[in-house]
């Protein structure tokens, strides 16, 4: 049974992470310098913020199950 729902969390998690915005690619024009901004605090809002909360949940989820799988067998 948990199995089958950390399979579900772990597709959920990875098609959620595949929505968020590029700030993988902001983070790689820091080795050209293109992207001054690229620390500065900026808020998420509206859909950027439900995405990064859904992202926190399922990780978190998903390490509880995967420790409570571990820990039974």
């Amino acid at each position: 049974m948990l199995e089958t729902i950390l399979l579900i969390v772990s597709v959920l998690l990875i098609a959620i992470v595949l929505l968020q915005s590029g700030k993988a690619s902001d983070a790689g024009q820091i080795i050209s310098g293109g992207n001054s901004t690229l620390f500065q605090k900026q808020k998420e809002r509206g859909v950027e913020l439900l995405i990064t909360r859904i992202t926190i949940i399922l990780g978190a989820a998903f390490m509880i199950i995967s420790i409570i799988l571990f820990l039974q067998k």
